[in-house]
Formats: structure tokens, sequence, C-alpha cells
């Protein structure tokens, strides 16, 4: 085949969910701590097929630049964890280098995979190698090294395909850890089933078989209510066209007005000429880009116009009224949403006055469309995202470039530095204040969280195995034991220091009241200069999580 076309993009994606969705479970026991979450796998796997499915119905005159971009847009909506993120990401990459390049040849595929590596990376803070970036990266590399080679498309992907499989191989080398408990990477293994699936489906004119296992994955995946964008690529997202220039009297650079307004919108264009800067962004909120530009200097030619009010004339024939227009609730200053397991630790955050709770933590990642509309339920101007665990920061960070509305996230690890960042919280401050003050209040918690293993294995030289009792800090193993309280005082003993003023213990919905208080009252007895505190948490997965201030 020269170049792909829509039709065989289309079966490849849909291959490469079936794949994925196969190998759940694999991905998943690639898990470093053999703790029972869902993980890597359940998180790609649930990014990705419902991004596939939201392909499925696309008619086949759709060029497969505009199918790539459905893929793109749905996958990120539906991102969970970090993997699912990173995966979107790649998804977005491969999107504009097939969009830049124009067609699917060799040439114009090594240009998408290239972009899908610098477009993963920037997504991540500090990028770690050894991981699903490293995949990524060296698949691209590859490409670029040697798709002058190629002439024929599908042998060209399945050389970046081998060329990946010996990247991941090389995962457990690069990363310490990886190679103590003997597995690659899991995102980097969820990256080759997926360009496995799409180059199986290339090769034989077939998608993969959905599996009975596959199905079982893909049914409850459905039962959590994923949802796929639209498949209608012309929908307006951004909908007012807001041009204007601004005569320049102030030190402060066009850099900074684009680094203020960019997450706001699309089609951003900038143009700094010394004393005069050109400006034109599609947004949903004008108002906010002005006031920024306002920081530059005086605004003249100002032009703003209802996309989707003009659409809907040409459309239809008529002035219809804008479908998008903002209702008359009136916003008010600031809200939170918080994500949480546990009907105990949930009704705590509703008692801080969270407005809105996202059902998911360790065992289901909400995705970045869950968070989303919470966050757009809230009907706030400035809108506080609680994460509480550190594989949801990600997704939840992908919610400012969706929402109209300022998005500020707390990037808490867990449940109880996301209930002392609200419980600072100052209606009376302004929002720099409250935010560098939620932070301080969630950095001076340390958490550590009593469970289960689900498999045999070898963590710094300390045998585990399936059943064993575990007290883990952040992602290090700290207590390996037979009985769930005295794992838990061993945890809190590594946990409380000389600083230390208040123990928060919160029982999952596994401990009985009565064992959880013979805990407390074993506390309280030994660390009696500290606050000790028991509270229902009705938390999945860990029977204790222990917090120390």
């Amino acid at each position: 085949m020269i170049q792909l076309d829509s039709k065989s993009l289309k079966l490849m994606i849909a291959s490469a969910s079936n794949q994925i969705l196969n190998n759940v479970e694999k991905v998943n026991d690639m898990n470093v701590f053999p703790v029972p979450d869902g993980d890597t796998g359940t998180n790609m796997s649930m990014t990705f097929s419902a991004a596939a499915k939201s392909v499925v119905d696309l008619d086949n005159k759709k060029s497969p630049v505009e199918i790539l971009e459905v893929l793109s847009k749905s996958a990120l909506r539906n991102a969970r964890g970090n993997s699912g993120v990173i995966l979107s990401q790649i998804l977005r990459g491969l999107w504009q280098g097939a969009e830049q390049s124009g067609e699917l040849d060799v040439s114009g595929v090594k240009h998408a995979l290239c972009e899908a590596r610098d477009t993963a990376y920037r997504a991540v803070m500090k990028p770690t190698e050894g991981t699903i970036l490293t995949v990524i990266r060296e698949i691209a590399e590859y490409a670029e090294a040697h798709f002058v080679e190629y002439d024929d498309v599908t042998l060209f992907l399945k050389a970046v395909l081998e060329a990946g499989k010996k990247s991941l191989a090389k995962t457990k080398e690069i990363l310490p850890v990886l190679k103590q408990v003997g597995v690659v990477d899991a995102g980097g293994f969820g990256v080759i089933i997926l360009l496995g699936g799409a180059v199986s489906a290339l090769e034989s004119g077939k998608a993969a078989e959905l599996e009975e296992r596959g199905k079982a994955n893909d049914k409850q995946i459905a039962s959590q209510g994923i949802k796929s964008a639209e498949a209608d690529t012309t929908e307006i997202k951004f909908r007012y066209c807001t041009e204007f220039l601004i005569n320049k009297d102030s030190e402060r650079s066009a850099a900074q007005l684009m680094a203020a307004i960019k997450q706001k919108g699309d089609c951003m264009l900038v143009i700094d000429d010394d004393e005069i800067v050109k400006v034109h962004i599609h947004t949903n909120h004008p108002g906010f880009v002005l006031e920024q530009a306002l920081k530059l200097g005086e605004l003249i030619n100002i032009k703003i116009d209802n996309m989707k009010y003009q659409h809907n004339e040409i459309v239809n024939g008529s002035k219809e009224e804008d479908e998008l227009s903002d209702d008359d609730t009136e916003l008010k200053k600031y809200g939170f949403v918080a994500v949480s397991s546990g009907d105990g630790l949930s009704q705590l955050f509703e008692s801080l006055n969270c407005d809105k709770i996202v059902a998911g933590g360790q065992t289901m990642n909400p995705s970045t469309q869950d968070i989303l509309d919470a966050v757009l339920d809230v009907k706030a101007e400035n809108v506080f995202v609680l994460p509480n665990n550190k594989n949801i920061i990600l997704a939840a960070e992908q919610v400012n470039e969706l929402a109209d509305v300022n998005v500020i996230v707390i990037p808490t690890k867990n449940m109880p530095q996301g209930i002392a960042a609200i419980a600072v919280f100052n209606e009376d401050a302004d929002l720099d204040e409250n935010i560098s003050v939620m932070n301080e209040s969630a950095d001076l918690v340390k958490c550590g969280q009593v469970t289960y293993a689900v498999r045999d294995t070898k963590i710094n030289g300390v045998d585990v195995e399936n059943g064993d009792i575990m007290a883990v800090i952040g992602s290090d193993l700290s207590v390996v034991g037979s009985d769930v309280n005295e794992v838990a005082k061993e945890l809190a003993e590594k946990l409380v220091d000389e600083d230390s003023g208040v123990i928060s213990i919160y029982y999952g919905k596994d401990i009985e009241k009565e064992k959880a208080t013979e805990l407390s009252a074993y506390l309280e007895n030994k660390y009696s200069d500290l606050d000790v505190n028991l509270n229902y948490g009705g938390q999945n997965v860990y029977y204790y999580i222990i917090a120390v201030e």
C-alpha cells in the first residue's frame, strides 16, 4: 500500500481497540506494585476504545486527517490516568502531523510519528525515560532514520513496530525498578499492543477479533458511561471570533499575552510589530482575552463575531437562537470539584463545601470528560479541582483547555491532601493567595495506605506474596506483614516525626469500626502528645489511609 486511506485507517483503529481490550489484564500485570488497582491497561483501553467508537460510523468520505482529528479529540475527553492522557497526546500528535503532511504515505506517517513523540513529551513536565515516552521516542527516531528505505507504508509500519518492540524490551534496563521486578514498562507495552493491532489489520485486511475477555472489558467500559465525542467535525467549539489591535504602552511582552490566552481558544495569531500587536483568536471567553490584552496597552479595532450564530443563519436560512449561549445563572466566584472514593470521604469533602464529587480513585480513574462535566456543573468563575491521586492529576490538568471558566488544579496526590487543601480555603482572600496556601497545606500532609498484594513479587529486596498486607507511602513499599492493624501501626510509626501534630485515620469499607477503634486507641496511647482523629472513609482497596500533619 502506497498510502493509508480512510477505510484502512478506520480498520486499523478498530483492530487496535480490540487488541488493547483483549490485553487489559496483561498490561495491568506489568504494574510494578502488586496492589489491586485498575492501572495502566484499564486506563489505556478505556481511553482508546472510547475514542475508537467515535470514528466507527464516520463516512469513508472523511479524510484520514479528519478521522484522526475525531479520534484525538475524543481521546482527550475520555483520557483516564497518566497513561491515558499521554496516549491522547500521542494521538493528538499523529493528527497534527498528518494534517501538516496532507497525506499518510511513508513520509507522512514518519512526520506524524515525530509529531506524536514531540506532543507527548511536551505534555509531561518532567519526562521519565524507560517509560511509554521512551518507546514513542525511539519509534519516531527509527521512522526518521529509515523512512527513505520504504515505499510501501505497510512494510514501513511493520518495521516501525519491530523497532518499538526492541525499545520496549530495553525499558527494564533503563528503569531500575522495572529490572528489579522483571517487567517492561506497562504504558510502552500498551502502545506496542495498539500498534500491533493496527499493523495486523493493515496486513490482513481485517480487524483483530474481540475475544471473550475483550468483550467483558468492553462491557465494563460501557457500564462506566464513557462519552464519545461527536463525530461531526464541523461542530464549532469556540464560538467567538475575536480580533483587535493593541497600542503597546507597557513592558509586558506579546509572549506573555499568548501564554495567558492560549488555553482559552484556538486559531490563535499574535503578531508583535513593536508598537502594535495584532491579535486573532477563536474563544468562548472574549472578555477574558480583552482583559489580558489590556495589560499591554490600549485596544483598538475590536471585532467580535459569533460564529455559531453565523453558521446557523447559513445552514438554516434563519437567525435561530444561539444553542451554545450561557443560561441566566449568575456564576459565583469560586467552586470546588474533588475526586473521591468512599462515601465517608465524599461526605467529608461535601461538609467542607465541595460543590461536586467525581467518583473515582485508584481502582477507577475518572476521565477528563468526567472532571470537565463536574467543573461546568459548578457554575463558578474559578473552579478548584482536587484530583486526590497522582494518576489523575494529568487528566485533571487537561480540563482547563476544554472549559470556558478558570480551572485551577491543586495537585493533591491523595484524599487527605485534598481535605487539607480545601480546609484552608478563604473566601475573602484573592485567588493567588488561596492557591499558594492550599498548595502549602497539601504539601504538609504525609500519607500512607494499607492494602493487600494481588501477586507474588520482590520489591527493594523484599519478598511479597499474594495476599500479604502491605503499607505504601507514595511510590515506596514501606511495610509487609500479615495483620492489617499491625501493619498500620508500623506505617504510622514511619510517618510520625518530631514536627507531627495530628494523626488522621480513615478506615475503609472492609474494616469493622471496632477494629479501627482499636488501632485509634493504640495510637492515642503511643502518641499521647498528638491529636488522633478516627474517620469512616468507606474507600475500596485500602483498609486504612493514614495521614500525619
